[in-house]
């Protein structure tokens, strides 16, 4: 187990502390409005992750099990799509990350922050594709229960991903101006399109 963990646990790490959406939609929930609607916005975002992961983890348990050939195009498709990440965000790292505001924000019409961190998660392909390209490849080869073991690994992200999110929240202010640093942005998405590069590599290593 420590032979698949160790090396997922480093790179969810990484990917998790790299700003996106979630990162912008929590700090100007949490900035613009109160922590306790961030704090949704996170649990719907988290739970997004894991009804993604339920539908990737009885997928690909079929595919592990029964077809080489499946499995065969899995892994390359799986591998082109981290390669092709990868690449991007080292020669185009973000210059910038843009925190949106509502100006017009009306606190007697409040959106659910908890239905709206969920759909939009789970109205977001590229969560789907990336459990897809990046989850299999942390299954032992000996395991009987495939799924099972990729669900494990979804609440493990699950778990750190919450945890960020809480950082985020109550840390709001100050990250917020982190992240408007350009240099720290950049660095950021060159260093997670390193970790990208590297697991494509190990995905095309890997064998059924």
């Amino acid at each position: 187990m420590i032979e698949y963990l160790v090396p997922f646990f480093i790179a969810i790490v990484i990917l998790t502390l790299t700003p996106g959406l979630d990162t912008a939609l929590i700090i100007r929930t949490a900035t613009i409005e109160n922590k306790q609607r961030a704090l949704q916005a996170a649990l719907g975002i988290n739970l997004g992750c894991i009804i993604w992961g339920m539908l990737v983890a009885f997928g690909i348990a079929t595919i592990l099990q029964q077809s080489i050939t499946a499995f065969t195009i899995l892994k390359f498709c799986g591998a082109a799509y981290l390669a092709w990440i990868g690449l991007k965000l080292i020669l185009h790292p973000q210059h910038k990350f843009e925190i949106k505001t509502d100006t017009n924000f009306n606190q007697n019409h409040v959106p659910n922050w908890f239905i709206r961190g969920l759909f939009g998660n789970l109205l977001n392909p590229k969560i789907g594709v990336f459990y897809i390209s990046f989850l299999p490849q942390f299954v032992p080869t000996h395991t009987q229960h495939p799924s099972l073991w990729i669900m494990f690994l979804v609440f493990f992200h699950v778990i750190i991903g919450f945890l960020w999110c809480n950082i985020l929240i109550f840390s709001s202010t100050k990250l917020s101006h982190i992240f408007k640093n350009q240099n720290v942005v950049k660095n950021m998405d060159r260093i997670t399109g390193i970790v990208f590069l590297g697991f494509a590599f190990k995905l095309l290593l890997s064998k059924r």
